[in-house]
């Protein structure tokens, strides 16, 4: 009897520690993870860096090139309406003068709105939506599922949570 409890605490030992190293292993891989998070931050934050410098560089070389465009862009304005012509077709394009349609632009609705005549308002019936909440908060509440719905019911997922960035992520893999 004495041997049985003995194997039986051994057998209890030898568990206790199997979950402990269990344990310690998988907060060993939380911190490889939060470790490789880390990497793919500063991966991010270093291209974000030299995008910034390969911008800024794109812009002073472009700037000289943009005003000498503005310039021909004026001169041809200027050979067409000097000349009053609405289009002009040459082997490298075609110029237009076109004049742009109308547009109107409510500046102040309500006051729009106080004044205007029938014919100048479009009236557009109110909307009715489903209320997605109160659905599903009547299906668990009687257990009936209206005609046109569809109950899904919520699965469980894996988390985890990484105290340096005190937010929890999920994370789910690729397929």
């Amino acid at each position: 009897m004495n041997t049985e409890n003995f194997l039986d605490e051994l057998l209890k030992e030898a568990e206790q520690t199997e979950q402990i190293q269990s344990r310690a292993y998988c907060d060993l891989i939380l911190k490889e993870i939060s470790n490789l998070k880390s990497q793919v931050d500063q991966n991010t934050y270093d291209a974000s860096v030299e995008i910034e410098i390969i911008n800024r560089w794109l812009e002073e070389k472009n700037a000289s090139l943009k005003n000498r465009i503005q310039y021909y862009e004026g001169l041809l304005e200027n050979y067409m309406r000097h000349n009053n012509l609405k289009t002009l077709d040459l082997p490298n394009g075609i110029l237009k003068v076109r004049k742009n349609p109308d547009k109107i632009e409510i500046t102040d609705i309500e006051a729009f709105l106080r004044n205007a005549r029938p014919e100048l308002i479009r009236i557009i019936p109110e909307e009715i939506k489903p209320d997605l909440n109160k659905i599903k908060s009547f299906i668990k509440a009687t257990g009936e599922i209206p005609a046109g719905v569809t109950f899904i019911e919520g699965t469980e997922q894996f988390t985890y949570k990484l105290k340096q960035q005190n937010k929890e992520t999920n994370d789910e893999p690729e397929t």
